[in-house]
């Protein structure tokens, strides 16, 4: 080849060069030079484009296609965009301020979020707390404020997983939300309460959205099998078990559902008449493995030890042993598990049944001897035991009881019978007078003031031996009042 001459090559994405060109010359609208290789590209393609822009809309998921175009194809959350409610009248009225969707995966932030700027006709800007720097939220607050300057057009800016934004990049939103410059919203899975700053939190609106019901699920697939955006190409017949099988196994995340709906409809053969029939079995192939809402240090994972906790003082040992099983089967650290049902021994089982420390004391040191998967038993029968065992939490009400009296000031001198065994006096040490000593007297009793007050912090019950306790308490007090 003749120096100056350059062969033309046809590449559909500059990046799938084997090593990627450092700089560019645009030499017309479909060619560009890079030191002496002459590319063409691609008809329609766009040298500049953006690795984060939208696909084309053929290409995209469904869950995507199908995301709502208004307040009122949103599926669920009645309970803040129904009739009347405060984010409805907020839209309606376009007097909307920051606010932040707080909610499990797949329940429709970012969709809500679409719609209430198309609703309000506002310029919409999606972020996120995963890849935005600060410099890169000051470049699109500065580009909002041009906007607001120039021609009027408020921004929306998203901020999509906002908990993952660090202390920094939180006060970096601050004054430009207080002086109207942007209108955030932010989503999140977290509880913004423990997972935002409080400044922010203070200056915008929070709204949980729930995760959607099974019967909103299935009207969203059914939506989607009819709508053009959708599978309305396909000719599908869809059986209702098979359409509630899928909403009951995407727990509430709308996303799941559409995308298992997509995969039963594109890997389903049609029959002879041309028709795809999803039924229960292409349903569960499509589903495959159940997906288990449980993220660690999440509010998946705080929700389900809490539901364990509580059906063990609740002394439902099947409902226990079911949170249990989640717990395990997702990923829990077994150790973590232990602990709780040690602390709960103590709190919510006591001594009414006094072994129950015992048995959660040696299940905690049997699972960090033994580790998984066999430790699943141990904590199995730790679980139902104590779930079984008679309940009094008078042991944990009373240093309650105790504490409070104690750091509301209420601090009393140890008498002075109680007082170490002997005396510092000028004269040296001597015996404490007026002790007198329980194992010397019938019953190994003796009535004798301990503490000055006659305040009563332990209360037990009358379950299990607790009974017993209760019992020896009152004779103790009936022999001291004869």
């Amino acid at each position: 080849m003749q120096r100056g001459q350059c062969t033309p090559l046809r590449v559909g994405r500059l990046e799938s060069l084997t090593k990627a060109p450092t700089s560019f010359t645009r030499l017309r609208d479909t060619s560009v030079r890079h030191g002496g290789v002459f590319f063409v590209l691609e008809s329609g393609m766009d040298l500049f484009e953006k690795p984060g822009d939208a696909p084309p809309q053929g290409t995209q998921p469904l869950a995507a296609r199908m995301r709502p175009a208004s307040v009122e194809e949103i599926a669920g959350q009645e309970h803040v965009l129904g009739p009347g409610k405060l984010l409805r009248r907020a839209i309606d009225a376009d007097r909307l301020g920051s606010i932040i969707l707080y909610g499990p995966p797949g329940c429709g932030k970012t969709s809500l979020a679409e719609v209430i700027a198309a609703a309000t006709e506002r310029r919409f800007v999606r972020t996120s707390g995963v890849l935005a720097n600060v410099a890169e939220l000051r470049a699109l607050i500065k580009d909002a404020r041009h906007r607001l300057k120039q021609d009027g057009t408020e921004t929306i800016l998203f901020v999509d997983e906002i908990h993952r934004f660090n202390k920094a990049q939180q006060d970096v939103l601050l004054p430009h939300v207080e002086d109207g410059a942007i209108t955030l919203i932010g989503a999140t899975t977290h509880n913004p309460m423990f997972f935002i700053n409080t400044p922010l939190t203070s200056r915008s609106l929070v709204f949980q959205l729930n995760p959607l019901s099974e019967e909103a699920v299935v009207s969203l697939l059914r939506r989607a099998l009819s709508d053009p955006r959708g599978l309305a190409a396909h000719s599908v017949v869809a059986d209702d078990d098979a359409l509630l099988h899928m909403a009951r196994m995407c727990e509430g995340d709308a996303r799941r559902a559409l995308n298992a709906l997509e995969i039963a409809v594109l890997t389903t053969h049609p029959d002879d008449a041309g028709m795809i029939h999803v039924d229960q079995g292409v349903a569960e192939d499509s589903v495959q493995k159940k997906a288990i809402l449980y993220d660690n240090n999440e509010d998946g994972h705080y929700d389900t030890i809490s539901a364990f906790i509580k059906s063990v003082r609740g002394s439902d040992p099947h409902a226990a042993v079911y949170w249990l099983a989640k717990m395990l089967y997702a990923g829990e650290d077994p150790r973590f598990v232990a602990r709780r049902l040690v602390i709960l021994a103590s709190e919510d089982i006591g001594n009414a049944d006094p072994r129950g420390l015992s048995i959660a004391t040696a299940a905690m040191q049997a699972v960090e001897f033994v580790g998984m998967p066999e430790a699943r038993i141990t904590l199995a029968q730790a679980t139902t035991y104590l779930a079984t065992a008679p309940k009094s939490n008078a042991a944990y009400e009373a240093i309650g009881k105790a504490l409070k009296d104690v750091e509301s000031g209420r601090v009393l001198p140890v008498p002075e019978h109680l007082k170490n065994k002997h005396l510092n006096t000028a004269e040296g040490k001597e015996p404490t007078k007026g002790y007198a000593y329980p194992h010397a007297f019938k019953g190994n009793h003796v009535n004798q003031e301990y503490i000055p007050t006659s305040a009563v912090y332990y209360e037990p019950s009358e379950e299990g031996y607790e009974q017993t306790i209760k019992t020896r308490m009152l004779n103790w007090a009936g022999a001291a009042a004869s």
